[in-house]
């Protein structure tokens, strides 16, 4: 699926530090925060959208599919240990495919593995790159989704598309992807957030989505003009939150990109399905 314009990309590069850990309760992305180049490219983006919008020749018309691939990373084969079953995944990928297939983007689940490593099973302890070497499949344009037995402070984190992602081998395709607590999937045992939630919000980082939030009251916020601005993330689903009180809008509390509970999610808007779009042509699709 394309747009009907053409994009030059720019070289594109998300933070490459390991994603930070946030403190405290709650929602934990460690996503990394993309740099200023990478909002650069959002800021194109939006104009190019806009512009299409205004003229009437923009539209999406076929639906994308994402070749996906589950990883369960364990640490033993009980559920404890991070041994999911199969009935949990295909509640999380029902749960990715409904909350994305308003905007005609849907997943295709084209593998699982299953690997017990207590090394791999715990995020943090330097493996990364060594677990995503042997397990990653794939290119460029395929979600490969970890789910590990610990996250410490962090319920999951993934990375933005860039340039450097369509050279087969490279340390960006390797790294690409989305590492999430296993809890979190539908039927699992992290309170508030254990509906599925947490795989869809990390899979908008994949596709070019920032935080609602990004930026906070000032500036371009997340470079998406129908998000409302909003000062900091939501904690549980605060109805009415107006963290910006001189911008229009409330606070996006039920956008997939805040940290509301699961049970507070409903929605992308227009403007994020069009940012997700002009990322995946650009960077992921053929790729």
């Amino acid at each position: 699926m394309r747009f009907t314009f053409a994009f030059t990309a720019l070289a594109a590069h998300s933070a490459l530090a390991v994603p930070a850990k946030p403190s405290g309760r709650g929602f934990g992305c460690g996503a990394p925060e993309p740099d200023a180049e990478h909002i650069k490219i959002s800021q194109k983006f939006a104009e190019k959208e806009a512009a299409f919008a205004a003229s009437g020749n923009f539209s999406i018309q076929a639906v994308t599919t994402v070749d996906t691939y589950f990883h369960v990373v364990a640490s033993s084969t009980s559920l404890s240990g991070g041994y999911l079953t199969d009935a949990m995944l295909t509640a999380q990928l029902n749960a990715l495919n409904e909350a994305y297939a308003p905007h005609s983007i849907q997943f295709a689940l084209k593998g699982t593995t299953r690997t017990v490593n207590a090394n791999w099973a715990a995020d943090g302890n330097g493996y990364e790159m060594t677990m995503k070497r042997s397990l990653r499949k794939g290119t460029y344009s395929s979600l490969n989704v970890y789910f590990l037995r610990d996250m410490g402070d962090n319920l999951g984190y993934c990375y933005f598309p860039e340039a450097g992602g369509a050279t087969a081998g490279s340390t960006v395709r390797i790294r690409d992807g989305c590492t999430v607590l296993y809890s979190t999937v539908p039927g699992g045992s992290t309170t508030n957030f254990n509906l599925g939630g947490t795989t869809t919000h990390e899979v908008g980082h994949w596709l070019g989505l920032y935080h609602t939030f990004q930026g906070g009251c000032t500036g371009s916020g997340d470079s998406v003009s129908d998000t409302p601005a909003q000062a900091s993330a939501s904690s549980g689903c605060p109805v009415g939150r107006d963290s910006c009180p001189n911008a229009a809008g409330v606070d996006p509390i039920h956008n997939y990109m805040d940290y509301s509970y699961d049970s507070c999610y409903e929605e992308f808007t227009a403007g994020q399905r069009a940012r997700m779009q002009s990322f995946w042509n650009t960077y992921r699709a053929g790729k």
